[in-house]
């Protein structure tokens, strides 16, 4: 049989040779570092036969080695989570298994434990002592195809109800017209689990593990199926890997908006309204400066505010398609016999706004603003902190613009994302997003859509990525991604061009030939919800806040009641120069006030006492740099103006 390896050559093996022998074939280095094989696209085991070519062309071949970045991580811990398994029927008779797959960053399994049985934390060193028996026997992964009837038997004889259940599943799901008649089954050492692959060749390939958490969860994702325990962990090919992965963790678990957010007294959370957040005073400043911001900066490139309502009657939706396609995410209520829905969108608001008035090619392009109050029935189990709730804002903008002005609109959209970020020290990349199966609209639009993004794109020579099949149901978009300080990779802000609710909203403009012509609109969000925005901010920064951002720029600490008032007159004077300041009056050491205001993160702490007073100055204490000495009040202000004014990052 013939082969295409990566770089074109063509490697030839006989009929029947495996993924091993291809390996072997290639070099013994590479045999020896082989832990699967991709055969046009699909990784399989190494010890499966290869498929013959019988005359076409010859399959592309990858061997996986652990230079093979997520792919081959994606194994091995796929491989420990088999070990996990093994483990704990080992240490714990009478559990019954369901799944362990692979997950991002790691991997889990999902075990039912006998009545008055259970395990936390504190058990993981046993389990891992067991588990390190099983990788240091270097037990090979075996897979072994057999009949359905005699799988079921097999799991049935062994008291492992769940896995009956996956193989009558299997067998009720399989295409009709070719009936399914065999299961793989994976044995190392005395275990043995149902299981579609691939693994690595044995154990020993699993180099470092570690247990990391015990959750529960549904059988199959269903509340009124049993409550399963889940273990949570992670494999890497090195300790050295293993420990980094840990410290990001550890650093994730400190920066975790959802633990900043109240110890900085920004927001918290009621079950009076389920995942939505309570903002408190200093959050609502820095909510309201991230709102000036988008106003500043749209207001300069030609946006006007506009405000839509909150609830419409479901016709809109029906118009709009989002009635078919997001209506189990919708707050619906019934008045006066009408159907309405909270709106969990701006954009068929905006369509409507638009109707509502004439337009002449002149009017256009026409940019819509709104820090749009939005609603959505997300799932409790999908929510997490400020990242997804149910209540938010966001800066949410539509243009309609006519189909020669498509570019300049787009290169200006992200023109403006790229300044927004760049007030951040955010780096960006680009991703154009294609239409998805699910999707309104001809092929034709489709087609056209597409098109005048990757122009728009090309014509300002920017790199970016194609994600095929992502784009929204109404249109193609460019998404901006960024990775923060843990190296995680967030998505910001989106740009979506759309022919489709144009047409379905039947919207017009009077052209230079006095006909009515159908405008495009272009759906813009920067920051998403500025509620995510912030909880990205607070783990990518730590919780610190740059000067202009921070709910209270300066604390004026007294060192006794009598330096009282000279400290509230200082405050009176950063206020009066438009900064955000308070008087830390507590009958506290000023080495308590310092630490309490630390901790705040407070960048400007301002100590007076007796030589302030008399020298109309202030002790300066700059977060996490500590002291630069005495200044003069009028010194200090223009300092800080000028990080405020200037936006400037920490």
């Amino acid at each position: 049989m013939d082969l295409e390896l990566p770089d074109g050559t063509i490697l030839s093996l006989p009929d029947h040779a495996t993924g091993a022998d291809a390996a072997a074939a290639i070099g013994p280095g590479l045999a020896r570092a082989a832990l699967a094989i991709k055969v046009n696209g699909e990784t399989r085991d190494l010890a499966r036969a290869l498929p013959a070519t019988n005359g076409e062309k010859p399959a592309k071949i990858e061997i996986l080695t652990d230079r093979s970045g997520d792919e081959a991580l994606e194994l091995i811990r796929h491989d420990t989570a088999h070990v996990l398994a093994e483990a704990v029927l080992e240490l714990y008779p009478g559990v019954k298994i369901s799944i362990g797959p692979p997950i991002e960053d790691g991997f889990y399994y999902d075990f039912d434990f006998p009545d008055g049985v259970s395990i936390n934390e504190s058990d993981f060193e046993a389990i891992e002592a067991r588990m390190r028996e099983h990788v240091a026997a270097d037990e090979p992964f075996q897979r072994q195809d057999v009949p359905v009837g005699e799988a079921r038997e097999r799991f049935g004889a062994e008291d492992q109800d769940y896995k009956v259940e996956l193989i009558e599943d299997l067998v009720r799901n399989a295409d009709p017209a070719h009936p399914l008649e065999t299961v793989s089954l994976y044995t190392n050492g005395p275990f043995t689990d149902l299981c579609r692959g691939p693994h690595a060749p044995s154990t020993k390939r699993i180099k470092a593990f570690k247990l990391q958490s015990v959750a529960g969860a549904y059988w199959r994702g269903d509340a009124s199926r049993p409550m399963l325990t889940r273990v949570y962990g992670t494999a890497f090919f090195s300790t050295e890997a293993l420990e980094e992965h840990l410290e990001r963790l550890e650093r994730a678990r400190a920066n975790d908006h959802r633990r900043l957010g109240p110890q900085l007294g920004l927001f918290t959370f009621s079950e009076v309204s389920p995942r939505a957040a309570f903002w408190l005073p200093a959050g609502t400043e820095v909510f309201n400066s991230l709102v000036a911001l988008s106003r500043e900066m749209g207001r300069e490139r030609g946006y006007v505010e506009v405000k839509t309502p909150q609830i419409y009657d479901s016709q809109l939706w029906k118009t709009s398609g989002h009635w078919d396609k997001y209506r189990d995410n919708m707050f619906i209520t019934e008045y006066e016999d009408r159907e309405m829905a909270v709106k969990p969108m701006n954009c068929p608001g905006h369509c409507q706004l638009y109707s509502l008035q004439r337009h002449s090619y002149r009017d256009l392009p026409v940019r819509y603003w709104e820090p749009g109050l939005l609603h959505r029935r997300e799932p409790s189990g999908t929510l997490h902190g400020l990242l997804r709730v149910r209540h938010f804002a966001q800066d949410d903008s539509h243009i309609f613009c006519t189909e020669d002005q498509i570019q300049d609109e787009v290169a200006g959209v992200l023109d403006f994302a790229f300044a927004t970020y760049a007030i951040f020290g955010l780096d960006v990349r680009l991703e154009l997003s294609t239409r998805p199966e699910v999707r309104i609209g001809s092929d034709a639009l489709w087609d056209l859509s597409e098109a005048a993004l990757q122009g728009a794109l090309d014509a300002q020579g920017l790199d970016y990525e194609l994600n095929q099949g992502d784009g929204a149901f109404y249109g193609p978009k460019i998404d901006m991604h960024m990775t923060d300080s843990l190296g995680r990779s967030w998505q910001l802000g989106t740009c979506q061009l759309d022919y489709n609710f144009p047409e379905r909203f039947n919207l017009v403009y009077t052209g230079a030939d006095n006909a009515e012509h159908r405008p495009v609109m272009i759906h813009r969000a920067l920051m998403g919800s500025y509620e995510r925005f912030i909880g990205i901010l607070l783990e990518h920064l730590g919780g610190e806040l740059p000067v202009w951002l921070t709910p209270v720029q300066a604390t004026v600490l007294p060192i006794a009641d009598r330096h009282l008032d000279y400290a509230g007159s200082v405050r009176a004077r950063l206020v009066h120069a438009g900064l955000r300041a308070e008087v830390d009056a507590r009958p506290e050491s000023i080495s308590r006030k310092i630490r309490d205001a630390e901790l705040r993160k407070i960048p400007y702490l301002l100590v007076v006492g007796d030589r302030e007073l008399e020298a109309d100055a202030v002790s300066v204490r700059e977060h996490r740099h500590g002291d630069r000495g005495s200044m003069p009040v009028g010194d200090l202000i223009r300092d800080a103006r000028a990080r405020v004014e200037s936006r400037s990052t920490n």
